[in-house]
């Protein structure tokens, strides 16, 4: 069996957001990368698990320049056996897209693992593309995987429950919360992901569908006013008058 994980490069949910050349670029300085913890925790995990009781080769892919390589060498450490990145910078998905299919077209993975969505653009569109363009099925936003030869019981959350698939391999499925828990790569494996394969690939041609206009930070918060709660006037004339909400 064999299994493709898409590994994505994110912001540390605690770096400070600031923006360059006329608010059109995200400005790295200074800032921590991480792997995206949806890729990480859920779609990466639960394919190690699948490695560990059923055995699989795991195989990484992410987009970018070579400051991606610290980032997938941890996911190799996690336990990947070999990773590949193709070698462009744009954030448009259906470009990303463009390039996981055309990688994944005749490499025959059974299941393509992508996470619900990233925690910086937290776009979610990646797994659903991939899928069309593979002409594979596609299921989102699960919270359960299990494998029964060739056929997959998957667990989904739709609104005001769940719902359970069942599919066929090869599959497409993006992965949430529930999937798998987080692992910790020990001191073996990493050591041992100096060693493995990390192949550099350049970009096939695509088309980039979208383009960044500019980025806003969120107005700054407003400081709190505290009300004695002897004066109940004065905190329903502020409700009425500066919250409005009555």
């Amino acid at each position: 069996m064999k299994i493709l994980v898409c590994i994505s490069k994110t912001p540390d949910t605690t770096a400070k957001i600031a923006f360059t050349d006329n608010n059109t670029k995200f400005n790295e300085a200074g800032v921590q990368f991480i792997i995206n913890p949806y890729d990480e925790w859920y779609a990466l995990v639960r394919a190690l698990e699948l490695k560990e009781t059923i055995g699989a080769d795991v195989h990484l892919i992410t987009i970018g320049g070579a400051d991606c390589d610290p980032v997938i060498r941890k996911a190799l450490a996690l336990g990947g056996d070999e990773a590949f990145r193709i070698n462009a910078d744009n954030a448009d998905s259906y470009y990303i897209a463009s390039q996981i299919a055309a990688h994944a077209k005749d490499r025959q993975y059974d299941i393509i693992f992508t996470g619900k969505e990233t925690i910086d653009y937290n776009g979610s569109g990646i797994g659903g593309m991939v899928a069309e363009l593979l002409e594979l099925p596609y299921v989102s936003i699960a919270a359960k995987f299990d494998l029964n030869g060739t056929v997959a019981t998957i667990n989904r959350e739709i609104e005001g429950g769940e719902e359970v698939c069942e599919v066929s391999l090869p599959v497409v499925v993006s992965c949430q919360k529930g999937m798998a828990e987080a692992r910790i790569p020990n001191m073996r494996g990493i050591m041992a992901a100096r060693t493995k394969p990390l192949t550099v690939v350049e970009p096939v041609a695509a088309d980039a569908l979208t383009s960044v206009v500019s980025f806003e930070l969120p107005p700054a918060k407003a400081g709190v006013k505290l009300i004695s709660p002897d004066n109940v006037e004065e905190l329903v004339k502020l409700l009425h008058e500066e919250a409005k909400v009555i």
